[in-house]
C-alpha cells in the first residue's frame, strides 16, 4: 500500500517507475469552474442570478482559482448574475465567456469584465455547421481578441471542437490568437471525442508549439466516461488549468468533474492541487439543490454512499478505514457511518447499538439482526435508527418475558 499524502491508501503499483509517467507541469494544478455557464447548459437547468451568486461564494470557499460567471450576452439574467458576482468581493478571479463577436465583448466591457474566454469553431465539421471558412473564423477571432485586449481584458482563446481539428489548422488558430493578443489558450474536447492518450498528445503538442510561458487549459466533456482520465492526461501533458464543473454537470454527459479530477491528481498521482477538498461535498450539495438534480449515491468523491457501510462483511473491518476505503472521509469533508439493512451482519448490529447507546447481549444481537434483515427486505431499503431502536425494544421485551 502506497500513498503520497496522509489519509490516502492506494496501490503501490501507482508509484512503480515502469508505470508512473512524469508530469510536464511542476506546479500545482488550478481549477477554472464553468458550472455557472457550461454547467447550466444541462437540459432543464435554470439558475437564478441569486442562486449563481450563492454558488459562486461556495466555489470561492472551495478554492477555485477562476469562476466563469456566465455568458452575459445570452440573457439579461446572465448579465445580472455576472454583475452580482463581479461585485461580491470574492478571492477568485471572475471570468466571462463570449464568442468571437464585438457585441459579446461590448457586453462584457459594459459589466466591467477584466478577463474572458473567447471561442470560435475550428474543426471542419463545426466550421461547416456555422457556414464559416477557416480564414473567416481566424479573422473574426483575431478581431475579437484584439478588441478585448485593447480594452484591457485578458483573453483565453477557446477552440470549439479543437480535438477534431486538423493539427496544422489548430496550430494556425492558436498562433493567430496569440498574435492578436490572447494570453492563454484552451485545448477543448467539445464532445468528449478523445481518449486520455490523445489528450496528452495534443496538450503536449500545443505546449511545444507555444512554449512554456503561455498558460494552457484543458476543457473536456464526459461522453465516454473519460473526462476525469482525460483531465489527468492533460495535466501530464502540460496543462496548468483544468476547466470543469461541480458534480460534472453540463450538456449531454456533462463536463469534467473538478472534485473528481482534483482527488485523482492528488490521491493517485501526488500532484498538488489548489482546491480545498474538505468543502467539495458542501458545494456539491449546494449546486445539486439549486439545479434540481439528483446524484448517483455511488458517485466518486461526493456520493452519499461512499463512506456508508451496510454489508456485514465490510462492517467487521469498519475500525480499519484503509482496509475498505482508498482515502479518508476527512479529506472530502465526509462522515463515516454504519447503516442497517438486508445485508447487515452481527458486527453491524454491535457497532450501531454502541453508536446509539443501546446495550444488547449476544442473544439479543442475534435476534435484532434477524429482525433488521426482515425489515430491510420488507422495506426494500435501509432500517432507520428509530426503527432499530424499536426493534431492540421488542427484542429486550421478548428476552425478559
Amino acid at each position: 500500500m502506497a500513498t503520497g499524502q496522509k489519509g490516502v491508501w492506494v496501490s503501490e503499483l501507482n508509484s512503480r517507475p515502469d508505470v508512473r509517467k512524469e508530469f510536464v507541469a511542476g506546479r500545482a494544478v488550478q481549477f477554472y469552474d464553468t458550472t455557472l455557464r457550461d454547467g447550466e447548459q444541462s437540459v432543464g437547468v435554470v439558475l437564478t442570478p441569486r442562486q449563481k451568486l450563492e454558488i459562486a461564494r461556495g466555489l470561492d470557499e472551495l478554492g477555485v482559482g477562476r469562476i466563469e460567471a456566465g455568458f452575459p450576452r445570452v440573457s439579461a439574467e446572465d448579465a445580472e448574475a455576472f454583475g452580482l458576482i463581479a461585485q461580491a468581493g470574492l478571492k477568485a478571479e471572475i471570468w466571462g465567456f463570449g464568442r468571437a463577436l464585438k457585441a459579446d465583448i461590448d457586453e462584457l466591457l459594459r459589466l466591467g469584465a477584466h478577463a474572458t474566454v473567447i471561442e470560435t469553431p475550428t474543426s471542419a465539421i463545426k466550421l461547416k455547421a456555422y457556414g464559416l471558412s477557416v480564414e473567416e473564423a481566424k479573422r473574426r477571432a483575431a478581431e475579437a481578441i484584439g478588441y478585448a485586449q485593447k480594452n484591457g481584458v485578458t483573453v483565453a482563446f477557446f477552440t470549439v471542437d479543437g480535438t477534431r481539428t486538423d493539427l496544422e489548422v489548430l496550430r494556425d488558430f492558436y498562433s493567430c490568437a496569440l498574435d492578436a493578443g490572447a494570453e492563454e489558450l484552451v485545448v477543448v474536447d467539445t464532445i468528449g471525442a478523445c481518449g486520455p492518450e490523445a489528450v496528452e498528445f495534443l496538450v503536449r503538442s500545443v505546449r511545444e508549439w507555444v512554449g512554456t510561458k503561455v498558460p494552457l487549459h484543458f476543457h473536456g466533456h464526459n461522453d465516454f466516461g473519460m473526462a476525469t482520465a482525460c483531465a489527468v492526461a492533460a495535466v501530464r501533458g502540460g496543462a496548468e488549468w483544468i476547466q470543469g464543473t461541480i458534480n460534472g454537470m453540463g450538456e449531454r454527459a456533462g463536463n469534467a468533474d473538478i472534485g473528481e479530477v482534483a482527488m485523482a491528481l492528488s490521491g493517485l498521482y501526488g500532484v498538488p492541487v489548489k482546491l480545498n477538498l474538505t468543502k467539495i461535498r458542501e458545494v456539491s450539495g449546494l449546486v445539486r439543490r439549486a439545479a434540481g438534480h439528483e446524484l448517483e449515491p455511488w458517485k466518486p468523491v461526493v456520493g452519499e454512499n461512499l463512506f456508508m457501510r451496510e454489508s456485514g462483511a465490510v462492517a467487521s473491518q469498519f475500525h480499519i478505514p484503509e482496509a475498505i476505503e482508498p482515502f479518508s472521509a476527512e479529506l472530502v469533508g465526509a462522515t463515516r457511518a454504519i447503516v442497517l439493512g438486508k445485508k447487515s451482519g452481527i458486527d453491524s448490529i454491535a457497532i450501531k447499538a454502541k453508536e446509539l447507546g443501546i446495550s444488547l447481549s449476544a442473544e439479543e444481537q442475534q435476534a435484532a439482526l434477524a429482525a433488521v434483515k426482515r425489515t430491510g427486505i420488507e422495506k426494500r431499503g435501509l432500517v432507520t435508527d428509530n426503527e432499530f431502536r424499536a426493534i431492540t425494544e421488542r427484542v429486550k421485551r421478548a428476552a425478559s418475558a
